[in-house]
């Protein structure tokens, strides 16, 4: 909902109402500009207080001079409190408008010496603008602000795009035109009412698409855009045809006893429908299908792929197993390397080739691969990449994060279908984000969208779940950095007393516990003591030298520290006396044992005591969807994702990340041997390729999130001319060639420039 021009602090006086079950359109005239109109379009919402006999517009209330929604949402009429419109007419009541002549003019023009008053419908009629955003200003017809127009723009004439009729390019009232597109120009009526059915989500350029600067120019130009989504989302069960999939044979002879209709899964009576239109459907057995991943076209398909010349091409790829997308294609060319032809046994044993890779001449190329008794087949690293040599602690590290991955599986569990958008302007993500976490509507079990509103910074091709790694990506990297923490790598709390007023270590722990819950990265920078403190209590923890981020503090700890007498100590001492009075730190000091104690003493003070309100406050944030209680339990398997950094992706890392699947095609087989060929490549650097690249391309996401992808990556090979990354999906469509230079050049050539056209 919409804020006033300014907050304020409510006063225990102020009466307050619920608006639900109260409020109701009635014929009575408005307070605000005593007009008994009831027309939402031009004067917003009317509602009565029957209570209190109080009828008012909303935009006559929004746009009042005197009056500031002080309440929250369900207080008075939308947060405008009734002590406070019964104040706001009375001070109108003493106000003539300059229009009609009438008293309770609540609205002025906000331009310097400017002292005309008017109501808001008088205001309407004389043209004046009023801005439904930031502190909502108004301005009379001879301050209002104007359109620039170039001199060939103001003759001529075009089609208004909403109504489609035409519209006269003239600096006129009635008249706007598009700021992104010289051709698009609008009646400003028709502008109003694809707005209050758009919403702020929808309502963009009818020409161009364009959303940001449209809306800031409409808004400008006094076009009232409600905060709520479209209209057409509203509607209950407005998209249920679309759930509706076709189920019917349409072969003229129909083999199914049962009937057209059919459909029983994983049969040979399974219904496939068209690939092409989709509304034309076959039992597998009644086209002789042997699976539901082999290609079909209806009669009317194929008569038209068969005059476009298509047709026969796929009739050439009869091998085909899965339907094609055209995902990235069309961006690429094909290279063409010129290498000899080679025959089945040559491309079988190209690795033998590789000075990376060495086979045994006796192994087939499908050695390494485990067939289990599922239909997908799990890859496992060549001898020599599962040769290198892991650290017990990093082995260890890497079970814990396992542990972890389960654990946050639990707690999503509690997380609901009802959705909640966060509009995130990357630039500014932190205060946008905490608009987004702190508006009524957000609970942490719903499940979050993200909507970044400089949507140029973002590819057409993200999902939901990209967008919204992004979104936690940018938001834990913004928490590293900011005030809330201190120290280099390993951080501990700050105290901002700015931020302990404004809540903000509660927010922060939200976002993080939200973060983990959701499937965004986690934070990876805390300290072990500020992890122990949170997991075990402060009183539990002993600070050490290196949690001190101030350099002057530190500095003065190492003085007593490394003191070699008790004379030099006394010395160091006396020479800090204000900071110990300050910290609370004095005890007597007979001999220079007693340095210990002391160093001990300032320790606690500056890295726990005196953080422990932030510290209560990032604990309750933390709270959230069960992440501290779950920290408690498994203090370990937290800590690795808390306290340390995702691990560096590797070969064995992606392979284990990506499952196969499973096919008798010798073909696919020889492909798995290519694409772990190329793992190998990336590592060593001999592709221009990175591992982040390729999960960028397949995920959205460059990082592997601590629970794991939703769902797990897949690999297929298809006979397609590209390698396709369906985000959607988390699928890695790879094509079946003849030699690995081939699958090399490919895999480079598709990722490097869909990365590159998405980045531009």
């Amino acid at each position: 909902m919409i804020l006033g021009l300014q907050n304020l602090e409510s006063q225990p006086e102020q009466l307050r109402m619920s608006k639900p079950n109260n409020f109701d359109s009635q014929t009575t005239f408005c307070v605000l500009c005593g007009r008994t109109d009831d027309c939402p379009e031009k004067y917003g919402e009317k509602k009565t207080f029957g209570e209190c006999n109080l009828t008012v517009h909303y935009y006559c209330l929004l746009m009042s001079s005197g009056i500031w929604q002080r309440g929250e949402e369900d207080e008075g009429v939308d947060g405008f409190l009734i002590t406070d419109i019964r104040k706001e007419v009375n001070r109108a009541a003493k106000l003539k408008c300059n229009i009609c002549k009438k008293k309770g003019a609540s609205i002025g023009c906000v331009a310097p010496k400017c002292k005309r008053s008017y109501h808001f419908p008088c205001g309407i009629k004389r043209e004046c603008i009023f801005q439904f955003m930031e502190d909502f200003r108004s301005y009379c017809w001879e301050h209002k602000p104007v359109q620039t127009f170039m001199d060939k723009e103001s003759t001529g004439a075009s089609q208004c795009t909403i109504c489609l009729d035409l519209v006269e390019h003239l600096p006129a009232y009635t008249v706007l035109k598009s700021p992104c597109c010289k051709s698009a120009w609008f009646h400003r009526e028709c502008l109003q009412y694809q707005a209050l059915s758009a919403g702020i989500f929808f309502f963009r350029c009818t020409v161009c698409n364009n959303k940001d600067k449209f809306q800031k120019e409409m808004l400008r130009m006094g076009i009232y855009i409600p905060e709520r989504d479209a209209s057409w989302e509203l509607e209950e069960n407005a998209y249920q045809d679309l759930l509706q999939c076709y189920q019917h044979c349409d072969i003229r002879r129909c083999l199914c006893k049962k009937g057209r209709d059919y459909n029983e899964p994983d049969s040979k009576w399974e219904i496939k429908r068209c690939q092409c239109c989709g509304s034309r459907g076959t039992h597998l057995a009644c086209s002789s299908l042997k699976s539901w991943e082999q290609n079909w076209e209806c009669i009317e398909c194929r008569s038209i792929l068969a005059k476009s010349g298509k047709y026969s091409r796929k009739k050439k790829r009869a091998l085909a197993t899965s339907e094609e997308t055209d995902g990235t294609t069309c961006l690429m060319e094909e290279p063409s390397p010129k290498t000899p032809r080679q025959s089945s046994g040559s491309q079988r044993n190209f690795l033998l080739q590789s000075p990376k890779i060495m086979y045994q001449n006796n192994l087939s190329p499908c050695s390494h691969l485990e067939h289990p008794a599922s239909n997908r087949v799990t890859m496992s690293l060549s001898p020599l990449m599962s040769n290198r040599k892991w650290s017990l602690r990093q082995k260890h590290v890497r079970e814990q994060r396992r542990e972890v991955c389960n654990i946050l599986k639990e707690l999503k569990v509690q997380v609901n279908t009802k959705t909640t958008r966060l509009n995130i302007n990357a630039d500014d993500i932190w205060n946008s984000a905490l608009k987004g976490f702190r508006q009524r509507n957000f609970s942490p079990t719903n499940t979050i969208e993200i909507n970044f509103t400089n949507c140029k910074n973002r590819s057409k091709t993200d999902t939901s779940a990209a967008s919204k790694h992004h979104f936690f990506q940018l938001l834990m990297l913004h928490l590293q950095n900011s005030s809330l923490f201190e120290g280099s790598s390993a951080k501990n709390l700050s105290l901002d007393f700015q931020a302990v007023k404004e809540n903000l270590y509660f927010e922060a722990g939200k976002m993080i516990a939200v973060s983990l819950v959701h499937g965004g990265p986690s934070p990876g920078f805390f300290s072990k003591t500020l992890f122990d403190c949170l997991v075990y209590g402060p009183e539990n923890v002993k600070p050490a030298l290196e949690d001190v981020a101030d350099v002057d503090v530190a500095q003065t700890i190492k003085m007593i520290k490394y003191a070699n007498s008790l004379s030099s100590l006394q010395s160091t001492i006396h020479d800090c006396y204000e900071f110990l009075a300050a910290a609370g730190c004095f005890r007597p000091i007979t001999a220079l044992c007693d340095k210990n104690m002391l160093v001990n003493d300032i320790l606690i003070h500056h890295v726990i005591k005196r953080i422990i309100s932030p510290l209560e406050s990032f604990r309750q944030g933390l709270k959230t969807l069960g992440i501290l209680e779950k920290m408690q339990m498994h203090p370990d398997a937290f800590s690795s994702i808390l306290c340390h950094k995702p691990e560096r992706l590797s070969a064995e890392t992606i392979c284990d990340l990506f499952s196969i699947h499973s096919s008798s095609d010798v073909n696919k087989v020889k492909g798995a041997d290519f694409w772990m060929g190329y793992l190998q490549d990336v590592e060593s650097g001999e592709s221009v390729v990175t591992f982040e690249d390729i999960l960028l391309f397949v995920t959205g996401s460059s990082s592997i999130p601590s629970i794991g992808f939703d769902p797990e990556p897949t690999i297929k090979f298809l006979r397609i001319r590209y390698p396709i990354g369906n985000r959607l999906l988390n699928c890695l469509e790879l094509p079946i060639t003849n030699t690995y230079q081939q699958f090399k050049n490919k895999m480079e050539l598709t990722i490097r420039n869909t990365l590159r056209v998405e980045s531009e």
